[in-house]
């Protein structure tokens, strides 16, 4: 099964997509996605074959895709990973699926990976089994990506009404050194915003003038500009 989907999407495969990928997603040396491969397949193409063989293939087979050095095969699992979770309703099933999410955080390891995976597996489930510390625990985590997946991870929350958890987790890494951890903080309050724009506020005036730019710019995107120019220029 494994070397059919394999083929499946080499199949789809598009050269001059390969060719731009790794400068899309930081591959060189010493940048983000240092070493990562790509076939070249569009991400919709990617859905519609997990589509094809999630009920098909199995959790170890998905370990093995998730090892693998070609990036469409670790998010094609992830979306596979993400159909068997969403479609089952044993909870010992989720359970399982859920720890060997955990198990597996060292293919999750770049941005679209853990964007599209997190919340919809790791964060549905801390919320609905009240299992904060699922997320907590990740984003004390010296590990970049495990703190993405941990504040982002709270997008099931913040899509709940709950908002808490995503400040706490915020504030915990707002002076991480990277770049994408300052977008992913500040994605995650512009959502609160879209969701509850007071809490959004609160969260600003709070903290607005210590946090990094890229932050600020993320989190204040939909506010009504002359409101968003006040946050800019430290009037507030």
């Amino acid at each position: 099964m494994l070397k059919e989907l394999k083929t499946a999407l080499a199949e789809l495969a598009i050269p001059e997509k390969a060719a731009f990928l790794p400068k899309f997603f930081k591959t060189g040396k010493g940048e983000y996605g240092e070493g990562d491969l790509f076939l070249g397949v569009k991400v919709p193409d990617q859905r519609a074959v997990a589509k094809e063989f999630y009920t098909k293939i199995s959790l170890d087979e998905i370990a093995e895709l998730l090892s693998s050095k070609y990036h469409e095969h670790r998010l094609t699992a992830l979306f596979m990973l993400i159909s068997k979770f969403e479609k089952t309703k044993d909870n010992s099933v989720k359970d399982e699926i859920v720890q060997f999410y955990l198990n597996n955080l060292e293919g999750i390891n770049n941005w679209d990976l853990a964007d599209t995976s997190c919340y919809k597996i790791l964060g549905r489930y801390a919320f609905e089994n009240q299992k904060d510390d699922l997320l907590i625990n990740l984003s004390e985590s010296e590990d970049m990506w495990h703190k993405r997946i941990a504040v982002v991870g709270t997008m099931h929350y913040v899509k709940k009404g709950n908002f808490e958890l995503t400040k706490k987790l915020v504030l915990r890494n707002l002076f991480h050194s990277h770049d994408l951890m300052h977008k992913a903080n500040g994605w995650l309050l512009r959502e609160m915003g879209n969701k509850n724009e007071t809490e959004l506020i609160g969260f600003l005036n709070s903290h607005y003038r210590k946090m990094p730019r890229t932050s600020l710019r993320y989190a204040i995107e939909k506010l009504d500009e002359n409101l968003r120019q006040d946050y800019l220029k430290g009037k507030i």
